[in-house]
């Protein structure tokens, strides 16, 4: 048997004694195969791809907090407004946050309690949402 180490998951695959490509595509088959059906390798693909749709009503759950700063009427009252962004902006820009790429310890420790299926639906709601003009 050989392992394969694939997403966190140890994948065994019988190996025939001899070699050449049919070993090494079915070997390589189980390692794809694996990697498809981790959650993790899932989630990251659709992420990278800028796949992961949200869930607009679990978003307008979760926005109870972000609206205790942000405006949930678009306006600017010294915290940038985050209603009516792009779906793929809001994603990248919470992500950066949770991620430590982009600097500021009060949405730091926010977003680093995200999943990225709830800053997909956060994502989902705001960008949803219309600034108010009056």
């Amino acid at each position: 048997m050989t392992r394969l180490a694939v997403s966190a998951r140890v994948v065994t695959a019988p190996v025939a004694a001899a070699s050449g490509p049919v070993v090494l595509a079915a070997v390589t088959a189980v390692a794809v195969i694996a990697a498809a059906a981790s959650p993790v390798a899932v989630v990251a693909a659709d992420r990278a791809a800028g796949a992961v749709k949200g869930d607009r009503e679990l978003g307008q759950y979760l926005s109870s907090e972000c609206v205790t700063c942000h405006q949930i009427s678009g306006r600017y009252d010294g915290i940038p407004p985050i209603v009516g962004w792009p779906e793929e902006s809001f994603v990248e820009i919470l992500s950066e946050y949770r991620d430590k790429k982009r600097e500021n310890q009060v949405m730091r420790s926010i977003a680093v309690k995200f999943s990225d299926e709830e800053i997909a639906a956060l994502a989902a709601y705001f960008g949803s949402l219309k600034p108010r003009t009056d």
